[in-house]
């Protein structure tokens, strides 16, 4: 003979909130609680304790509605204090905000004891909500400074030592990826810097591809090409800006052929300018196949940074590689597609054409 039917429990069971209570998902802690009848308890989404009886759960908006209907907060779960990952979010905002100003450099030791962790705990969750350790969140954010003290500072060494750096050699070494030039240039606008570039036509409208020392540094897409231009003179004041040669004109060409037909790929060599961060998110995007579209969370999750969508979105929006970095292929969750500093229409486009290939 068949088990009858519990109907007490259908709708419970045919709440998609079950579904988390059963995961024990920490992501849905926060969204709403969940009351016990027999017990008298409440709890968030993810408490550890043996899954009630769907009959005898109720859901409720907030601890407030829990409390109100006469249960008391869970001992294990605690469902009347922050969330634990609102409590790891706040300590990493905490450490974030004094990397942002220190003065000097700090240890990962000092930087966890600061927040009451142990440093693998505290090293574990700062990258798992930043999407960085916190020794590249030092490096990024004194780059910040320095990059901004050198417009301002008397001199390089002063620069240098107010941005944070304990060591001018340290800071040397990394200076080309930082700045992609001297620091003496960077300070000067650019100074003695010399940026190749090229203004044409593709099916996409106007395109300006630019070139420095190391490589291709901006390919942008618009519809007035004399806006492009001036663009790429405020990003480089006072470097001289010059015509490309022959040799250049074969990489504006390859640029262009990219534009049309993106599988064709660029085998030129990348400028590609940008914190620790931005560079990890333009590497990311870079290995997506062409004619295949990611969201901004896939990406966070490659990159191992699950919590840091916005600042994925962010990266992109910070891209000056149209195309060779294809940040256009990443999209919203539902598909739908969001921002592109080159127009949506162009975005679309590309898109289209990979799709075809």
């Amino acid at each position: 003979m068949p088990k009858p039917i519990e109907t007490d429990a259908l709708p419970t069971e045919n709440d998609p909130r079950w579904r988390a209570v059963l995961a024990r998902d920490p992501a849905a802690d926060g969204r709403f609680f969940y009351s016990v009848k027999t017990t008298g308890i409440y709890c968030r989404p993810s408490c550890p304790a043996r899954t009630a009886k769907p009959e005898n759960v109720q859901f409720y908006l907030s601890r407030e509605e829990a409390e109100a209907a006469g249960f008391r907060p869970c001992r294990r779960c605690k469902p009347d204090q922050p969330a634990l990952r609102e409590q790891h979010a706040d300590k990493v905002t905490e450490i974030c905000r004094l990397l942002e100003t220190a003065e000097t450099e700090l240890s990962l030791t000092e930087l966890a004891a600061i927040v009451g962790l142990s440093t693998f705990h505290f090293h574990r969750i700062f990258k798992a909500i930043t999407g960085l350790t916190p020794k590249a969140y030092a490096a990024a954010q004194r780059g910040n400074r320095v990059r901004s003290q050198l417009a301002n500072s008397q001199s390089v060494t002063a620069a240098i030592h107010d941005a944070g750096y304990n060591s001018s050699s340290r800071f040397y070494e990394q200076s080309p990826q930082l700045l992609g030039m001297t620091p003496s240039d960077y300070r000067a606008g650019g100074a003695n810097s010399r940026i190749r570039f090229a203004l044409g036509e593709c099916s996409l409208g106007s395109i300006l591809v630019a070139a420095s020392e190391i490589g291709i540094c901006a390919i942008a897409l618009g519809d007035d090409p004399g806006r492009l231009a001036r663009e790429l003179q405020d990003r480089f004041p006072q470097a001289e800006l010059i015509g490309g040669d022959n040799e250049f004109e074969r990489w504006v060409a390859k640029v262009v052929g990219l534009v049309e037909a993106p599988a064709i790929g660029l085998d030129l060599p990348l400028d590609m300018r940008g914190t620790a961060f931005q560079q990890r998110v333009w590497q990311a995007l870079r290995q997506i196949p062409v004619g295949e579209k990611v969201s901004y969370t896939d990406i966070a999750q490659r990159i191992g940074a699950p919590k840091a969508v916005r600042a994925v979105a962010g990266a992109c929006a910070a891209n000056n590689l149209a195309v060779a970095i294809p940040c256009h292929r990443v999209v919203r969750s539902d598909g739908g597609l969001s921002g592109y500093r080159w127009g949506v229409e162009r975005k679309a486009e590309l898109l289209r054409r990979e799709s075809q290939s």
